[in-house]
């Protein structure tokens, strides 16, 4: 089958899809369940620039094939049908664009986790630093955050902290930030430095989709669950019951452990989300292991020993060593602007599928 058969019949399902979906969406039986209705919504909403291209480039088409059937009785159809070619053009490679694969959980929200790496302290203070990074973008987005866990570090900043991170509309988040997965370098001198010497230290990003109940079905006889007192910096106990919870998967032998809230049972659904969304990744990677090679291009990968991106301070520079970006407004991304390198590594994934599709 060629690519374009295989692009026709991957276009004809999607409009079907969009159709189904509007029908489903039109009954209000679907809406009592709120779960169900967000999820349909934000499927017909992925899926509306497809049908929106779609339609403007047929209705262009049909205008170039009226224009060129008037063009020899007027020349301002000739020159109308040469604007409408390069409409056509456009519209086509847009289309081309929406129709390649998509990673199945662009459209989740996401848990995203921050673990201060070698370093030490500093570490620990550049982990706390992307995590402001990673709340004021979602800020700028209008998307909301939840802390889940945070094991805050003796001199400040964070060992380990996981944050949810959801969108208040259709919007799909993991597709937005799947590409921050990685260790995060930062080259700076550290406020514990006497001498002025730069340090360099780094923290590991993982960004998990976040599972729902019906993608990963949890048995609870798999999980072992201990309760323990939440501790703060130093290891000190920040209260007196035993609050916090660690669960095992007992099956794979991930361990999530939660105690940022000031219930056992809080801490526990805390926990059982990261859990989901960690087992939901183990399983797309897995399925990917036997996948083609444009299917692994766009499953997210969760190597700690890849660096991707360096913050110097010296020079005020961002280097995502990916894709080769660069910028010197360090100070304004550390707040929040992360919307040119996410842009340059969407863009760059991009292109990398249609040249796997080509």
């Amino acid at each position: 089958m060629s690519s374009a058969e295989t692009g026709s019949d991957r276009l004809a399902g999607l409009l079907a899809e969009h159709r189904d979906l509007e029908a489903q969406l039109a009954d209000p039986a679907v809406h009592a369940d709120a779960a169900r209705a967000r999820r349909l919504g934000r499927r017909y909403a992925a899926l509306a620039p497809v049908v929106e291209t779609a339609r403007a480039l047929d209705a262009a088409r049909d205008d170039l094939g009226t224009a060129r059937e008037l063009a020899g009785e007027d020349a301002s159809f000739a020159r109308e049908a040469e604007q409408l070619e390069t409409t056509v053009t456009g519209l086509t490679a847009r289309l081309t664009e929406l129709l390649l694969p998509k990673d199945p959980d662009d459209e989740k929200d996401v848990i995203l986790e921050i673990k201060a790496g070698e370093g030490g302290a500093e570490s620990a203070l550049f982990a706390g630093d992307l995590l402001r990074m990673y709340l004021r973008y979602a800020e700028r987005r209008g998307w909301s955050t939840e802390v889940l866990d945070a094991v805050e570090a003796e001199l400040g900043g964070y060992k380990d902290v996981a944050v949810a991170i959801k969108s208040r509309t259709d919007e799909g988040i993991f597709a937005r930030l799947k590409f921050e997965a990685g260790v995060h370098r930062v080259q700076r001198v550290p406020a514990t430095e006497s001498q002025g010497r730069i340090h360099t230290s780094a923290a590991g990003v993982l960004v998990l989709p976040e599972a729902e109940e019906v993608d990963v079905q949890v048995d609870p006889n798999d999980l072992r669950i201990d309760v323990f007192r939440s501790s703060g910096p130093g290891g000190q106990s920040v209260n007196t019951t035993d609050s916090a919870v660690r669960i095992t998967h007992l099956p794979t032998g991930i361990v999530v452990s939660s105690q940022n809230e000031k219930s056992q049972l809080q801490n526990r659904e805390s926990a059982l989300r990261v859990l989901r969304s960690r087992l939901l990744a183990a399983a797309r990677e897995e399925a990917a292991a036997t996948a083609s090679d444009q299917r692994r291009s766009q499953v997210r990968t969760v190597d700690r020993s890849e660096r991707v991106r360096t913050y110097n301070y010296p020079e005020n520079r961002i280097s995502d060593h990916r894709v080769g970006f660069k910028a010197h407004n360090l100070d304004a991304v550390l707040d929040g602007d992360l919307d040119p390198v996410l842009d340059a590594l969407t863009a760059a994934h991009t292109a990398e599928l249609l040249a796997v599709g080509s």
